[in-house]
């Protein structure tokens, strides 16, 4: 139990310190890359519906676990210290909260002194929407935004399958930490496999149907924990998590996903701002209904506080778990 707390509390301090690592070997990027192979390859073999798009995922899944334990377990062998790094190492890259901060930032700065493209610039790098004709308040929205979705997908979710993962792998007698690690490993092959080909669109709705209701589910039980951890973040960063509680409870379900709405309702409430609403992507506008109270739009200001929110949540959601791993061990 220790080694387990251990591995993740220092995979947060080095994306915390570091951010995501870039490099073209990344764990992440490989699994991209393969993913993109595989696809066009049941392409090719005219497996492009529901058929194509499960096996895609259970190849990625499968290919992904077996490099994964394939080279833990032998340089466990090999050199015990050199497992664990290599462990700490994979978990580091399954975590990306500091990334989107730092993209985050600019953003901010932008808005401030008036620069409105260069705003637009810095907000594209983290958003799937067609920036060029968001306002200010448009691209406030979309900061705010993309913090609270990817508080759950890109921290809290993997978080919580790598603790599932080494509690039932240490119920069961096997390590915790590789167990973890590939629990937490199944979570982003699935978030990818969504990122990458969970569209709904004639080229996606049926081949990537298996990805997306996978993310779905691996998803469902972090976005919900998520207003448990905000409400503590929202209380120590003195905004209004009861407000935030009260707009989640009620907005939660708007969204055609199971799952975007929780922490985005959340942050709405919280800081007394509106979210969402109709949104340009590149394929056309999706009219999304609007989350929060009244018709206040964030501001620069709004995304400061709801940047130290999301840090201020992270370290509540990985502090209480890895206090009481460090009790059991």
């Amino acid at each position: 139990m220790v080694e387990l707390a251990g591995v993740i509390f220092f995979g947060f301090l080095l994306d915390l310190f570091f951010g995501d690592p870039r490099y073209r070997y990344h764990p992440i990027r490989i699994v991209g890359q393969c993913i993109t192979f595989a696809e066009k390859g049941l392409r090719h073999l005219g497996l492009n519906g529901k058929l194509g798009g499960f096996l895609l995922v259970l190849m990625t899944q499968m290919g992904t676990l077996f490099c994964y334990l394939t080279t833990s377990l032998f340089l466990h062998l090999l050199y015990r210290p050199l497992g664990v790094l290599f462990d700490l190492f994979v978990c580091y890259s399954c975590l990306a909260l500091k990334d989107l901060v730092t993209h985050i930032k600019p953003a901010i700065h932008a808005l401030e002194t008036g620069d409105l493209p260069e705003a637009r610039k810095r907000i594209a790098l983290i958003v799937s929407r067609d920036v060029r004709s968001l306002d200010d308040k448009g691209v406030s929205r979309a900061a705010v935004e993309s913090m609270a979705e990817n508080f759950v997908d890109g921290f809290l979710s993997p978080l919580f399958w790598y603790l599932l993962g080494g509690i039932l792998g240490f119920m069961l007698g096997l390590s915790s930490v590789i167990t973890a690690l590939s629990f937490m490993l199944a979570f982003k092959v699935g978030s990818t496999l969504d990122s990458m080909v969970g569209y709904i669109n004639p080229r996606f709705v049926d081949f990537g149907w298996a990805g997306a209701k996978l993310d779905d589910v691996m998803n469902f039980i972090p976005a919900r924990l998520s207003l448990i951890i905000l409400f503590f973040g929202a209380w120590i960063t003195g905004l209004h998590p009861l407000d935030g509680l009260r707009v989640a409870l009620r907005d939660r379900l708007k969204h055609d996903s199971p799952n975007a709405a929780h922490a985005e309702s959340f942050f709405a409430g919280a800081l007394g701002i509106r979210l969402c609403g109709p949104i340009t992507y590149y394929e056309g506008l999706k009219n999304k209904p609007w989350l929060g109270d009244g018709n206040n739009d964030p501001g620069p200001a709004d995304i400061r506080k709801a940047t130290l929110l999301l840090k201020n949540s992270a370290w509540i959601a990985l502090l209480l778990p890895v206090s009481a791993l460090l009790l059991l061990g």
